[in-house]
Order: C-alpha cells, then sequence, then structure tokens
C-alpha cells in the first residue's frame, strides 16, 4: 500500500482545516486516517497513481493548508517518502524508481517528553480524537537537511540532537531551489 501524509503548515492547525471544510471532508472520508507526525493527516490509497490523484483532489486545500505532501511507495523504497513531484514523475513514467535516491531533505524528529515511542508508521489513529478522549502527542519534524547521497551513503543529519529521521526524496529541480 502506498501512504500519503501531509504535513500542515505551522500557523494552523491541518486536522481542524480539511475536516471543517465539507469537499476535504468528503475525499478523507473514504479513508482511514493516522497522524504519523505533529499538524499532519495520513492515509493509505492503492498505488502511487492513487496517491497522486488524491493529492489532485485536494490541490485547493493543499496549497492553502499544507506545508508539504509526501507519498511512500515500498516497492521504491520501504523507508522513505517520495516528493509530491517526484511521485508525479514516476506515475507518469518520466522517472525510475532506481534514479530516485540522490537528492534528498532529511526532517529531524523529535518527540515529546514522556511520549510512548511509535515505530513511525502512521498508526495512531482518529478514534480518540473523534471520541474526545486525549490521544499521544505524535512526533515533531524539524529543520529539513537538504543534502546528496553519494555511493549510496545517507549523510548524517547534523543540524541538532534528533531521535531519529525522515528522509524525503526529492526531484532535481526542487533540490536545486
Amino acid at each position: 500500500m502506498t501512504r500519503v501524509c501531509l504535513l500542515g503548515k505551522d500557523d494552523l492547525d491541518l486536522r481542524y482545516e480539511l475536516l471543517s471544510r465539507e469537499t476535504s471532508r468528503e475525499a478523507l472520508a473514504t479513508y482511514d486516517r493516522s497522524r504519523p507526525y505533529e499538524n499532519s493527516i495520513a492515509v493509505r490509497t492503492v498505488s502511487v497513481g492513487g496517491a497522486v490523484s488524491f493529492l489532485n483532489d485536494l490541490d485547493w486545500y493543499l496549497v492553502r493548508f499544507v506545508e508539504e505532501a509526501i507519498v511512500q511507495e515500498p516497492s521504491v523504497d520501504p523507508d522513505e517518502w517520495l516528493s509530491r513531484s517526484l511521485a508525479e514523475a514516476l506515475r507518469d513514467g518520466r522517472i525510475e524508481p532506481g534514479e530516485t535516491g540522490e537528492y534528498l531533505k532529511v526532517y529531524g524528529v523529535e518527540r515529546s517528553d514522556g511520549e510512548a515511542e511509535s515505530d513511525g508508521d502512521g498508526s495512531r489513529e482518529d478514534a480518540g480524537e473523534a471520541a474526545g478522549t486525549v490521544v499521544e502527542t505524535a512526533p515533531r519534524l524539524v529543520e529539513p537537511l537538504f543534502v546528496r547521497r553519494t555511493d549510496g551513503d545517507l549523510p548524517e543529519y547534523d543540524l541538532r540532537e534528533v531521535e531519529d529521521t525522515l528522509v524525503v526524496r526529492l526531484t532535481e529541480e526542487e533540490f536545486s531551489q
């Protein structure tokens, strides 16, 4: 299954913004939602094409409320994510999966004090929030580092001390901006 994760802009509550509007709420209603990171919403789709279609359906909202939309396709890499542009290029056949690992954006992942460990698979569901119960604080993504992978090695994240990292593969154009 392909995963899509929407990372909200810092100055707003992404869940509120998307679920308070009828069109985006209806688009999200067909999916099981999770919150793998603070101020995010993640869903599972059947393919990269399904993920890109989902993002295109929500584009009006993404422009206004989402800092970044990322896609995880296990056939490309089980642990790394793809930028929306890279996912579109893969779907359209403009790039092959084996050509995607050079340009990267690496986020640090911080956990709140006292937070239970998470395997980062997005297993925290909305059920607790919908029922009005307290839900654990999700890990927070911090300061992205733009790097190039050389000889297959991932450069170390060195912007601050973090427990983990999240790697997003980029197109060459995104990396150069």
